[in-house]
């Protein structure tokens, strides 16, 4: 009996290890994780770029996207690769460009990132433990055609890019 406990104990061991693991997605050259995460409607509604968003409006973006966990120094995107929308809900990141770093916190200007924003060579990397949302561009495109109040938050990180890519361009 002992024995068989120790089998079942062994086993749901193992599937609970090779669950953990399937939720974890490679991220970056430096081999860090992104793990899966849970999209909280509270949290999401105190989250700066959400703030403009009623109940139904925030469900919805639930439902069209994805949250994970980032560690520091993990690579989220970079330019020139998918056309995703990626939010920073919390802790920090920067955009890396030609040498030189533009640091953002989920409250500024910068809290958003499309790699469609960005020319050249750039890429998105956490500097600290964050949370961080993909928003595919197709329903970031149907947000806002159903109304969705992110007009000044995508205009002020529009403002914000084409300062950093203007800035690194006049270097070269």
């Amino acid at each position: 009996m002992d024995a068989r406990r120790i089998v079942c104990g062994v086993l749901l061991a193992w599937l609970w290890l090779a669950a953990a693991c399937g939720q974890s997605t490679r991220a970056g050259e430096e081999g860090n994780t992104m793990k899966a995460s849970t999209t909280y409607l509270y949290l999401l509604r105190k989250t700066p770029f959400f703030t403009g968003l009623d109940t139904q409006q925030l469900r919805w973006t639930i439902d069209h996207s994805r949250e994970w966990e980032a560690q520091p120094d993990t690579v989220i995107a970079e330019c020139g690769g998918a056309d995703d929308f990626w939010i920073l809900l919390d802790g920090r990141w920067q955009v890396e460009r030609d040498g030189r770093a533009f640091p953002a916190g989920h409250a500024d200007a910068g809290k958003w990132f499309s790699a469609s924003e960005g020319g050249g060579a750039c890429r998105l990397v956490t500097t600290e433990h964050s949370y961080v949302m993909k928003i595919a561009r197709a329903d970031m495109d149907d947000m806002l055609a159903r109304g969705f109040a992110f007009g000044s938050h995508l205009q002020q990180g529009r403002a914000y890019y084409a300062t950093i890519f203007a800035a690194t361009a006049a270097v070269h």
